[in-house]
C-alpha cells in the first residue's frame, strides 16, 4: 500500500468569487435565522441547516488498542469524552411524527479538562450532490433566500437545482439514492454516519464512518424519530466502529470531486464509540435532588429553629 498523501492547503483555497459568493451566503444565513421563528413551526430562532435537534448525547471514543503503529502517535489518551448531537438536514423544523431521512450525527471531541480538540458532523448519505463550491453557494444562498421571501425567490432556486442535476446523475451517486430509498423508514441509529467530505488527520487526508454494532433497524418503527431515539437511549447501549480512509491517489481517492465514492482505500478500525443508556443516570440524578431537597428543608428548619446555634 502507497503512503497516504500530504495535507496541501491548496485543498481549501477559495476563488476571489468564491470569497464573494461566501459573503453574501453568511448575509442570507443571518436573515434566515432572523426569520426562522416564522419559518418553522417554533416561536424561537433556529439554525439555517440541520435545525431540528433529536436528542445531545454524552459518551466516550474509545480508541483500539491495535491500530496500526503510525496511528498511534496522532492520538494522546486512550479515550476521548464526545457530545453527539443527533439531527435533521432540513433548514425548517416541522410538528411532523415521520421526517424524511435525512440525519446527521455531529461528534465533538474533548480532552481532559473538557476542551473541545474535534468537530465532525458526519451525515447518513456518504455523498454530496455538488462539486463546485460557487454552485453550491448559489444553490445555499437560493434556498435561504427562498425559505424567507417565499415564492419570490424560486425560480432562482430552481436554476439552481437544474445545474446541480447533472453532478447525481451517476453510478455511484445512484446508487447510494436508491439505498437510502430502500432503507428511509430504519430507525435512525441504525444508520451509518460519514464525513461525506475530507479532513485533515495529522499531515494526511481521511473520511470518517461511523458504524453502529447493536442497533435494531425497526426499533420505534411506530414512533416519531425523536421518541425512538428516546426510547432506545433508555433502553440501550449505542455502540458503533469508527472507520477512517486514506487519501493515496486523487485520481482514486479525489478530494474535491464529493458526488462519487473512494475506491482502492480501505477502511481502517480506529477505536469504537460508547454512549450508555441514560435510564439509569436520570434515575440517580432525580433520586439524588430528591433527597438533596429533602435535606436543604431539614436544614432550613433545623436552622430556624436554632438547633445550630451557638
Amino acid at each position: 500500500m502507497p503512503k497516504p498523501l500530504r495535507y496541501n492547503k491548496n485543498f481549501e483555497k477559495l476563488s476571489y468569487e468564491e470569497k464573494q459568493l461566501l459573503e453574501e451566503t453568511k448575509k442570507s444565513i443571518a436573515d434566515f435565522v432572523e426569520y426562522s421563528s416564522t419559518i418553522s413551526d417554533v416561536n424561537y430562532a433556529t439554525r439555517n441547516a440541520h435545525a431540528k435537534t433529536y436528542a445531545v448525547l454524552k459518551g466516550e471514543f474509545i480508541i483500539s488498542k491495535d491500530i496500526p503503529n503510525d496511528l498511534k502517535s496522532v492520538f494522546d489518551s486512550d479515550k476521548y469524552e464526545i457530545i453527539a448531537r443527533l439531527s435533521n438536514a432540513h433548514p425548517k423544523i416541522n410538528n411532523n411524527k415521520k421526517d424524511f431521512p435525512a440525519y446527521g450525527f455531529a461528534i465533538k471531541i474533548k480532552d481532559d479538562s473538557g476542551r473541545t480538540i474535534s468537530n465532525y458532523p458526519l451525515v447518513n448519505f456518504p455523498l454530496f450532490p455538488v462539486n463546485s463550491v460557487s454552485v453550491f453557494l448559489k444553490l445555499f444562498t437560493s434556498l435561504n433566500r427562498f425559505f424567507v421571501k417565499k415564492w419570490s425567490n424560486s425560480f432562482s432556486v430552481l436554476k439552481q437545482i437544474y445545474k446541480v442535476i447533472p453532478s447525481t446523475l451517476n453510478p455511484s451517486f445512484l446508487k447510494n439514492v436508491w439505498k437510502l430509498l430502500l432503507n428511509k423508514n430504519n430507525f435512525m441509529l441504525s444508520f451509518e454516519y460519514h464525513s461525506v467530505g475530507a479532513y485533515r488527520f495529522d499531515d494526511k487526508m481521511i473520511k470518517i464512518k461511523v458504524s453502529p454494532k447493536n442497533v435494531e433497524k425497526n426499533f420505534g418503527k411506530k414512533d416519531s424519530v425523536k421518541d425512538s431515539v428516546e426510547s432506545f437511549c433508555r433502553a440501550h447501549d449505542y455502540l458503533a466502529e469508527v472507520y477512517i480512509q486514506f487519501c493515496y491517489d486523487l485520481k482514486d481517492q479525489p478530494i474535491n470531486k464529493l458526488n462519487i465514492e473512494w475506491k482502492n482505500s480501505p477502511f481502517i478500525k480506529i477505536g469504537e464509540i460508547k454512549i450508555e443508556k441514560i435510564l439509569y443516570s436520570i434515575l440517580k440524578a432525580a433520586k439524588m435532588s430528591f433527597y438533596l431537597l429533602i435535606l436543604l428543608r431539614a436544614l432550613k428548619s433545623f436552622s430556624q429553629s436554632g438547633k445550630f446555634r451557638n
